[in-house]
């Protein structure tokens, strides 16, 4: 049977169990904790809580929530600042609430290394969609049964979010990683650039694929040879992109 939308599957004990998906909620307001909590648990999701910034890094490390459920306005803190902070240990997906609708902030939010937003308002249906998405892609782009990719001289350690270029370890922003790492679960498929755009993006930038051409040309500096002519990231004209498996490096 297949597990409810709040569910997810463990198998530590060497049988899949069900358990429940832990979504830590971060906002000042207590009403809008009241009402998230009473949504999502009717959806089957635990909730913990957290009011700013300090206290939504404490409970990340204590509680190791499955996402973050993150409002932009924290009273004296500011979201972005958590999305920041928690990027340095955490692969978990953050899902930014914003009453802010400007193409600059949202940007600014998703290079920092939030994993998608919704503006205020909104209805429980697109937020739970929203979460169910996030939770699909963490499970693309974050730790995998196996931690390591490897082609040619290419090296991604997913465990600990690390990329290395003949052996040397090269920097990549937050979106770059998950631009790879989707890539590199897909390694020698064809992904498509509407797929790419709603996986690292979110729905609300799927259309503007000029940031996906900006980002590949800044990838391909970082981990091709010669990114005129690149060997490992490969454009498939009109439709997207596809890394190709090459035989590992002597």
């Amino acid at each position: 049977m297949a597990p409810a939308i709040g569910e997810k599957l463990s198998g530590d004990t060497g049988c899949e169990q069900l358990q429940r998906v832990k979504i830590l909620v971060v906002d000042d307001e207590k009403q809008i904790r009241k009402f998230l909590r009473i949504g999502l648990e009717g959806e089957g999701y635990e909730i913990v809580e957290a009011v700013g910034v300090e206290d939504a890094l404490s409970v990340t490390v204590k509680q190791r929530p499955d996402l973050v459920l993150l409002d932009l306005n924290l009273g004296a803190d500011h979201g972005l600042d958590f999305v920041r902070q928690v990027r340095e240990f955490s692969a978990t997906p953050v899902l930014v609430l914003t009453v802010r609708d400007t193409e600059a902030e949202k940007i600014e939010l998703l290079d920092a290394g939030a994993d998608d937003y919704l503006t205020k308002p909104f209805g429980m249906g697109e937020l739970i969609a929203r979460i169910r998405a996030a939770l699909r892609r963490a499970k693309v782009t974050g730790t995998s049964h196996e931690p390591k990719f490897c082609s040619g001289y290419l090296v991604i350690d997913f465990s600990s979010r690390t990329v290395l270029v003949h052996g040397e370890p090269v920097h990549l922003t937050p979106t770059e990683y998950n631009l790879l790492s989707l890539l590199a679960k897909n390694a020698g498929k064809v992904v498509t650039t509407n797929q790419i755009m709603r996986d690292i993006w979110g729905p609300g930038l799927a259309n503007e694929t000029g940031y996906l051409r900006v980002y590949m040309a800044a990838l391909r500096k970082k981990i091709e040879e010669n990114p005129v002519q690149p060997v490992l990231l490969k454009n498939e004209p009109a439709i997207g992109y596809r890394l190709i498996i090459l035989p590992a490096a002597e």
